[in-house]
């Protein structure tokens, strides 16, 4: 993948609606993102189908929503406080910091040419803020550096009200803060972002069974939403790099245009948490307490997205042999599933049908989300939405108000055939898998 490639998702993110820059207009702040009215279908579609996957699908998951901010003794018991940091160099000149693993490939600084440096020093990437009304070390607070201690510290609450029995797992989705030093390759690496996270609870000695049953599961779901293998691979962590929590980690890894990078990370986090809290699990049959092994996958969904942005484009040449984008996402994942426009704009008759067609199929059924077009002429409208990733389009025509079928037009293959308005619903559906 060229890296003209990665210039031109990001130019058409700006372009369509997927992501802006936060703040943009006062000259933006890095590593903070805005997701536009197509990014923010894109993403709950991601969120659904990892949802639909991870929890709905089973009986022996459960879901979760967490505070962002918790007391900071959770943070200390965790070994966040002391681990969760980075290396950093600051130039004697500027003071300017970044990572020591970049300063180890540069030979001036990049902000202002000054070629000494100080010692590494640790600098933690949790974000501080104060709750109440001073701002002293008794306020001290955290954002949440990842999802899983809220599920850590409601274990307990979690087991008792559902009766689970091992194995089972606890999931949630929601916001995590990074105090990233280098941020960069869009949306890759930011500060603020969403994390979709299992945790999956299990005796000590089936932790490995697990453990490789949760790689087969997670890297089977990137297939089932349209992502081709050849982008996708296993990576080891290496000694140096794996988490303080964790005594065993894998990434899926994604051929970004800069090469291969982390899509996703799955942990054996041992018993360490649940250690660290307190916690333990006792069998109500049995009445044997242990303290359950953890796996986790974790993935982010901004970083997801790009990926599927990424793997989903493609340009292709029309019949004038002019070159256009075509954004060939799943339609699970598809900000639109459908765009329903009238052949002719000006046509009173034509317009007042499609709205008909375009408000039944709105209104009756929120698994196909409708555009409505109909600006220019019907090849651009078609284009149109091809660069959105719109699986397919309803074209209403004079034969329309003859016989009540209309155009159906598939994306990827451009092929049209006619179809009863009555059965444009489960036509969809069908598809839709």
């Amino acid at each position: 993948m060229s890296p003209e490639v990665f210039e031109k998702i990001v130019a058409l993110c700006k372009r369509r609606g997927f992501v802006y820059p936060s703040s943009e207009i006062y000259g933006g702040l890095s590593g903070f993102w805005d997701f536009g009215p197509l990014g923010t279908e894109l993403k709950n579609n991601l969120k659904a189908a990892w949802w639909g996957r991870v929890v709905h699908r089973r009986e022996d998951v459960v879901g979760l929503d967490s505070a962002i901010i918790y007391n900071r003794k959770v943070w200390e018991a965790s070994g966040h406080t002391k681990n969760f940091s980075d290396p950093l160099v600051e130039c004697k000149k500027c003071h300017q910091r970044q990572k020591s693993e970049v300063r180890s490939q540069e030979l001036t600084c990049p902000s202002c040419g000054g070629g000494e440096f100080t010692e590494p020093k640790m600098f933690n990437l949790m974000f501080k803020t104060h709750v109440g009304s001073t701002e002293g070390e008794e306020g001290l607070a955290y954002l949440r550096p990842e999802t899983a201690q809220g599920i850590f510290i409601n274990f307990e609450n979690i087991v008792n009200t559902t009766r689970l029995k091992l194995p089972f797992g606890i999931a949630q989705i929601g916001k995590a803060f990074r105090n990233e030093i280098t941020t960069g390759n869009f949306i890759f690496r930011s500060r603020e972002f969403e994390q979709a996270e299992l945790e999956w609870f299990c005796l000590p000695k089936e932790a490995d069974k697990w453990f490789k049953y949760w790689q087969r599961e997670r890297i089977a779901w990137y297939g089932e939403l349209g992502m081709k293998k050849e982008n996708l691979k296993f990576r080891e962590h290496e000694d140096k790099e794996r988490a303080h929590y964790a005594v065993t980690a894998f990434d899926i890894e994604y051929r970004f245009p800069w090469g291969w990078g982390e899509l996703e990370g799955i942990a054996n986090r041992s018993d360490y948490d649940l250690r660290a809290h307190g916690l333990k699990y006792r069998d109500e049959e049995t009445g044997e307490e242990l303290v359950p092994f953890v796996i986790e996958p974790s993935v982010g969904i901004e970083r997801s997205a790009f990926a599927f942005l990424l793997d989903a484009y493609e340009e292709v040449r029309d019949q004038r042999s002019e070159v256009r984008v075509v954004l060939k996402l799943h339609p699970k994942l598809a900000p639109y599933k459908v765009a329903v426009f009238p052949l002719i704009a000006n046509k009173p008759e034509l317009v007042k049908q499609a709205r008909k067609i375009y408000s039944a199929l709105a209104t009756r059924n929120s698994l196909l989300p409708v555009a409505w077009d109909e600006r220019g002429n019907i090849g651009k409208r078609y284009y149109s939405q091809d660069e959105i990733g719109t699986p397919w389009c309803v074209t209403i025509d004079y034969q329309t108000l003859e016989d009540n079928t209309v155009t159906v037009r598939d994306r990827d293959t451009t092929k049209q055939e006619r179809v009863a308005v009555g059965e444009l619903p489960s036509y969809f559906l069908e598809n839709l898998s």
